[in-house]
């Protein structure tokens, strides 16, 4: 057994010196051995849980998480709502690789207090299918304990389980030599006292795995050893503060991360270190490190200046991103089912597509969209089966911000024989066109969304309505209502309500009754409805009388929504009018007199209304117009835009 260098003693000494006070509740503690065998493609591991009741409840039990149950086999609730498919990947079932992934618990005890023996609670366990009744689905166990958990108390738990890797198709697995090790341990779930989000009664929030949800869960303290071959590079979510090398040709890594909700780790032989950092105009520094594919060395640079931009951004908006590190994981080709997934510090990019050019910014996105949950999955820990739009929707608005500001308002996906596009109208358009607004709600259980429209739903729509928020009530307002949320609700779960009351709180306070004494009739529409925005400037026209002309601008409302909306009038002196209307009704009718004769009129001018469904018809003009030529770079546009939403579906 070689020693540890000077340098990992050190670093680890420095660790344990510098403990920082806790940021979160830290009510889930795990400390985790796990070995890899990298031939079987499994996991042996022991873990202790120390979970902490911080309700005012008795605890009679608890439930657990055991997502790699998922791939256990065709009956598990996963693949019968996937059908072995995600993001356009595919579970391999040809080859000579078992391609299904499965978790099992050997044992469990609960450690006793001084001089009490442990107790066995293994033949109490028993699987649980709180959403579908499919006794087939093995991701959820209750474990019933002999005596009730009081409020305040803790309780630690000795697990025994063992792991096999599914192949790669659905965020974790392994491909050849490649491991993306994530949800992959038994995994409690959180328990919602009485009050926290929709809570009417103490409960256990603890859903089955779905196609298509992510994941919930609680902060904690993370100390993982991670036993693989002397020949495996690795990342993982926090720090790595010690390393040893056995004698069997293994070596055994150590990893801590404080006030996180989950931990994942990555291992293969091929990837090329690249190592840098960012540091705020605070002096708060983030070490950067991408783990790339060799045939990718070369794209590391794009990742990790997209990283920078994104710590950049929300260092600004948001809030400070509270660690010390971050780690960008490039995929392999065929194991491209792992990237576009994030993990507490830890995130995986996109897979190269080498043919397209660098004007086509996709490793960006990737990146940035990434790097933008560590503030919504991580730091606000939303509940992303049942209100998935507070993470990917706010993220993905985040990500148009982000892309926006860096890479141009016009021209931050695409810029490309003259054809441009931002990532915000690239979001807009695959909501109005990709699907017909209208067809449902962003809110509600992510399982439970119209067929086919999750990702549009929870991403598009939400990333449009927020901007369209945005531009009602104007950047300045929109940041004080994002950097409140989140200052609030930090290291909490915060769900739609909590975000509702401080738009409540904020926009009265800044803008006054200009939208009334709450906001709850626009979410009552984008969040909670499924109505249709569309207005149309449908005529303009122009009389003489006398010495001046009496002009009429006609402006419809063809769709359900109702929103304010401003109509900008230009007549042929040069001057321009603008005028507002409530929208409510369904047509309004402008009647003007000027000296002047109305040359054309806009709804909207300012493109305040992202959700509204065609632009096309926003503006009517007595010019000459070059629509025609418009026209066909529009679809040109839409046909490019789909194009890169099947290269670059992200999670």
């Amino acid at each position: 057994m070689k020693h540890l260098s000077l340098l990992a003693f050190l670093t680890t000494l420095t660790s344990f010196a510098q403990q920082p006070a806790p940021l979160s509740p830290r009510i889930a503690n795990y400390k985790i051995d796990v070995t890899l065998d990298t031939d079987r493609k499994t996991l042996a591991g022991r873990e202790t849980l120390t979970w902490r009741n911080t309700s005012t409840d008795l605890i009679r039990e608890l439930q657990f998480h055991l997502y790699l149950n998922a791939f256990r086999d065709e009956k598990s609730t996963f693949m019968r709502e996937s059908g072995g498919e995600l993001r356009g990947e595919e579970i391999d079932r040809s080859g000579k690789d078992d391609p299904y992934g499965s978790i099992d618990i050997v044992s469990i005890n609960q450690r006793g207090q001084t001089a009490v023996p442990s107790e066995s609670l293994t033949r109490q366990l028993r699987f649980i299918q709180p959403d579908d009744r499919n006794r087939n689905d093995r991701t959820v166990v209750r474990v019933p304990l002999t005596k009730p958990l009081a409020p305040g108390e803790t309780i630690t738990l000795d697990i025994v389980f063992k792991a096999k890797l599914p192949k790669i198709f659905a965020r974790t697995g392994f491909s050849r030599d490649y491991f993306l090790v994530g949800q992959w341990f038994p995994k409690v779930g959180v328990y919602e006292p009485k009050g926290e989000r929709y809570a009417k009664q103490g409960q256990w929030n603890c859903h089955q795995f779905h196609a298509n949800s992510e994941f919930y869960a609680d902060y904690g303290v993370y100390d993982v050893n991670v036993t693989l071959p002397l020949n495996y590079l690795t990342g993982a979510t926090g720090l790595l503060t010690q390393e040893k090398n056995n004698a069997n040709g293994t070596k055994t890594q150590h990893w801590h991360a404080d006030d996180v909700v989950d931990f994942a780790w990555t291992a293969s032989p091929r990837f090329q270190v690249v190592n840098d950092q960012w540091k705020s105009p605070t002096g708060h520094t983030v070490r950067i490190r991408a783990l790339m594919q060799p045939e990718h060395g070369h794209q590391a640079v794009r990742n990790i200046s997209s990283a920078k931009a994104a710590l950049a951004y929300f260092d600004k908006h948001m809030g400070q991103y509270p660690f010390p590190n971050l780690t960008i994981v490039d995929p392999p080709f065929h194991g491209a089912g792992s990237g576009g997934m994030e993990y507490p510090t830890f995130i995986t990019a996109g897979e190269t597509v080498s043919f397209l050019p660098n004007s086509i910014r996709l490793p960006e996105l990737v990146t940035i969209h990434e790097f933008g949950h560590q503030y919504f999955m991580q730091l606000l820990a939303s509940n992303e089966f049942e209100e998935a739009w507070l993470d990917e929707g706010f993220n993905q608005y985040y990500e148009g911000r982000v892309v926006d500001e860096t890479y141009g308002s016009h021209s931050s996906v695409i810029d490309l024989f003259g054809y441009r596009m931002s990532d915000s109208e690239f979001a807009r358009d695959s909501y109005v066109h990709v699907i017909n607004p209208g067809s449902g709600p962003s809110f509600g259980n992510t399982w439970q969304l119209p067929d086919g429209q999750y990702g549009t739903l929870t991403y598009m729509k939400t990333a449009t309505w927020l901007r369209t928020l945005d531009g009602l009530v104007g950047r300045p307002v929109m940041d004080e209502i994002m950097q409140t949320y989140f200052i609030r609700w930090r290291w909490k779960h915060p769900c739609a309500t909590d975000f509702i009351a401080i738009v409540n709180e904020i926009v009265p306070k800044r803008l006054g009754n200009r939208y009334g004494p709450d906001m709850n009739w626009f979410f009552a529409q984008v969040l909670y409805g499924d109505q249709v925005c569309d207005y149309a400037l449908t005529s303009v026209s122009n009389k003489k009388e006398g010495t001046k002309y009496e002009s009429t601008i006609r402006v419809d409302r063809l769709g359900d929504m109702k929103l304010p909306v401003e109509v900008l009038v230009h007549f042929d002196n040069g001057r321009e009018k603008l005028i507002r209307w409530d929208g409510q009704s369904g047509m309004k009718t402008i009647k003007l007199s000027q000296s002047a004769r109305v040359l054309w009129a806009k709804a909207d001018p300012a493109q305040k209304l992202y959700v509204d469904k065609n632009l096309n018809n926003n503006s009517f003009t007595l010019e000459p117009t070059s629509a025609p030529a418009g026209r066909y770079a529009v679809k040109l546009m839409f046909w490019i835009q789909n194009l890169m939403q099947w290269l670059a579906w992200l999670a």
